[in-house]
């Protein structure tokens, strides 16, 4: 990219993820996952962004991240992408843009991590929340539901503090359960139900 302002965009919103660890689980400090491998959804509602002159507010994005080992030190990880059915043309390639990587920020360092994009789907994403349950659908792929782990005060949020790693820099994940968390596409297929979930707010940027 080489327009003067292919770095002007901003995206912020929702994010929270499950995956087959254990709460809490030890990626986040860089560890191995409990498992030795680690399958995870990851889903983000854009509440409010933009890519140039494409506003991207309301879109939704997923990612299936599979990591046959430590996703730090590898082997790397297969990724796949679900974009919002409802992004047009111009938003649908904005949105690859930034989740690729290509625009620089948060995604290009991720990308280091990830040795196969085994594909990108226009699919009808469906994100909700409701107070500390956090949900997300894919028709016939996929289907997230996450609920906040409570703690000794019921007014305050269980967090992960100074995490060596989070999906969304410079906000501490709430530690949740994943009370469904099922997935089956791209040749991949599993249940890690009743399993570790994370969710915050996000803001990335070039």
């Amino acid at each position: 990219m080489t327009s003067s302002n292919a770095n002007d965009w901003k995206v912020e919103g929702d994010y929270f993820e499950g995956c087959n660890c254990d709460s809490i689980c030890p990626c986040i400090f860089l560890q191995d996952p409990d498992k030795g491998f680690c399958n995870a959804v990851v889903a983000w509602h854009i509440e409010k962004g933009h890519f140039q002159q494409t506003p991207l507010d309301g879109l939704n994005a997923v990612a299936v991240f599979v990591a046959p080992g430590n996703m730090f030190t590898g082997p790397k990880m297969k990724a796949a992408f679900y974009l919002d059915e409802h992004a047009n043309q111009e938003q649908n390639d904005s949105l690859s843009k930034i989740f690729s990587g290509q625009s620089g920020g948060f995604f290009a360092a991720a990308a280091n991590l990830i040795g196969e994009m085994v594909g990108i789907k226009s699919a009808p994403i469906t994100f909700g929340i409701e107070g500390k349950r956090r949900w997300v659908r894919v028709p016939e792929y996929m289907e997230l539901e996450i609920e906040a782990l409570k703690g000794n005060d019921p007014n305050k949020d269980s967090l992960v503090t100074n995490p060596s790693f989070t999906v969304a820099p410079g906000y501490e994940p709430v530690i949740a359960r994943s009370t469904k968390h099922t997935y089956n596409d791209f040749g991949f297929e599993w249940d890690s139900s009743g399993k570790n979930g994370f969710y915050s707010r996000f803001k990335y940027g070039p």
